[in-house]
C-alpha cells in the first residue's frame, strides 16, 4: 500500500496507511523532466534508452525538500540546474543507468545532491580534447601526447587507457640481426576511481635502438595517471647472443636466444631469434595484443599486434611490436599499432611511431629504431 504523501489538513490515516509510510510513491519519466513541488518526498525514476535530463528550477522547493531520483534506463540522466540554482555534489550529477540519490532544497536555490547505490562519475576541469555520445551517453575525454596534470574537481569513475613509452630495436652484427623492441604496456581500465585533486600525467617516451655494433636497444619509459602505470616496453636484443629485456610487452632475441617476457595483461612475449651462420633472423617484439615472431635464416620475425581502443570515439590500434631485423633476407614487419620494421643489412629499422608505445624494428647489421612515445587518454561521463 502506498501512503497518501503529501498530507493534507484534517485527513485520517488508517492503520495499513501509517505503516506503509516508507512506501514513498514512485512519479516515472521517460522523457526530460521538470521537477515540480509535487515531486516532494516522492521517488522520480527515469526509464529511457537516450539521454535525459532533470531540471531544478529556482523558488519551488523549500528548506528542507527532499526528493529522491534514480535512473534505470540505458541513457545517462543528468540533473540539471535550472536559471538562478545551484546544485553542488560530491559526486556526479550524470546517472548513468540504476544510478541514484537524493536532492535536498538548502534554500530555494541552492540544493546538495546525496548520491547513492555506487560511486559516480569523475569530472575534470581541464578543456576537454573532445566529446561525443554513444549508446545514449555522453562523454568527454582528453588525449596527453605529452606529460601534464589532469585537475579532477569531483571524485569517481572514470574510463582511463595509459600506453607506455616501446622498446627500442637492437642493431646487428657479424650476420646475427637484431631483435624488434617490445611495445609500451597497454592498460585500459573501464571504471577506474579518480580522486579529487590534481593527478600527475606522465607519457613515457621510446626507448632508443641499439647504435652500437651489436648493443640491445633501451627499454622505453612508463605512462602513468595518478596512480594507474602502464609499463614500458623491452627493448630488442643485440648481435651478441643477447636475449630480449622484459617490460610491458618484452624484446625479440637473437642468434637462437629466447625473446624477453612481457607483463600479464599488459603485453606478450617476445619471439625467439633463430637462423644458421652466417644468417639469422631477430625475433619480432611482443604487441599489446600477441606475442612477437620468431625470426628465421631468411627473415626477422614480425612484431606482435596491438590493440583497439575507443576512448576518444575513433577505433585506434596501438602498442604493436618492433619487427626483428634479418641479415641477407628480409626485415620482419612491425606490429599493427605502431610497430617499426626491421631492416635487412646495414639499414637501419624503423622507428616505432609516435604516441601509439610502438616497438622499434631491429637492425639486420645496422641501427635498431627507436620505440614509438605513449599516449594517455581519461574519459568521463557527463
Amino acid at each position: 500500500m502506498t501512503t497518501p504523501f503529501p498530507f493534507v489538513a484534517s485527513q485520517v490515516l488508517t492503520a495499513a496507511q501509517m505503516n506503509a509510510i516508507t512506501t514513498l510513491p514512485i512519479n516515472d519519466q521517460t522523457a526530460s523532466y521538470i521537477l515540480v513541488v509535487g515531486d516532494v518526498g516522492k521517488r522520480v525514476i527515469m526509464n529511457n534508452a537516450g539521454a535525459t535530463t532533470i531540471t531544478v528550477n529556482n523558488s519551488v522547493f523549500g528548506v528542507g525538500d527532499t526528493i529522491f531520483i534514480a535512473n534505470k534506463g540505458a541513457g545517462t540522466t543528468t540533473i540539471t540546474a535550472g536559471a538562478g540554482v545551484t546544485i553542488n555534489t560530491a559526486g556526479s550529477l550524470a546517472l548513468a543507468q540504476y544510478g541514484g540519490g537524493t536532492l535536498v532544497a538548502l534554500s530555494a536555490s541552492t540544493f546538495t545532491f546525496f548520491p547513492s547505490g555506487g560511486l559516480g562519475a569523475a569530472n575534470f576541469s581541464d578543456t576537454a580534447t573532445g566529446t561525443y555520445s554513444s549508446g545514449g551517453i555522453s562523454y568527454k575525454y582528453i588525449t596527453y601526447t605529452a606529460s601534464g596534470t589532469l585537475t579532477v574537481t569531483a571524485g569517481g569513475t572514470a574510463d582511463i587507457l595509459i600506453v607506455g613509452g616501446g622498446g627500442g630495436g637492437g642493431e646487428g652484427e657479424g650476420g646475427v640481426a637484431g631483435g624488434g623492441g617490445g611495445a609500451g604496456g597497454h592498460l585500459l581500465v573501464t571504471g577506474a576511481y579518480l580522486p579529487a585533486g590534481t593527478l600527475t600525467v606522465t607519457v613515457g617516451a621510446g626507448g632508443a635502438g641499439g647504435t652500437a655494433a651489436g648493443h640491445q636497444g633501451q627499454n622505453g619509459n612508463a605512462s602513468r595517471v595518478g596512480n594507474y602505470f602502464a609499463l614500458s616496453g623491452g627493448a630488442g636484443g643485440g648481435g651478441n647472443a643477447q636475449t630480449g629485456m622484459n617490460g610491458g610487452s618484452a624484446g625479440g632475441g637473437v642468434q637462437n636466444t629466447a625473446g624477453g617476457t612481457g607483463t600479464t595483461d599488459q603485453g606478450n612475449n617476445g619471439g625467439n631469434g633463430s637462423g644458421s651462420a652466417p644468417n639469422y633472423g631477430g625475433g619480432g617484439g611482443g604487441g599489446a595484443s600477441a606475442v612477437g615472431n620468431n625470426g628465421t635464416s631468411t627473415a626477422g620475425g614480425a612484431g606482435g599486434a596491438g590493440s583497439s581502443t575507443s576512448l576518444d570515439n575513433s577505433a585506434t590500434t596501438r602498442a604493436g611490436g618492433g619487427g626483428g631485423g634479418a641479415n641477407g633476407g628480409t626485415g620482419g614487419t612491425g606490429g599493427t599499432g605502431g610497430g617499426g620494421a626491421g631492416s635487412n643489412g646495414a639499414a637501419a629499422g624503423t622507428a616505432g611511431t609516435v604516441n601509439t608505445g610502438g616497438g622499434g624494428g631491429g637492425g639486420g647489421t645496422g641501427s635498431g629504431g627507436s620505440g614509438g612515445s605513449g599516449i594517455v587518454i581519461v574519459r568521463v561521463k557527463v
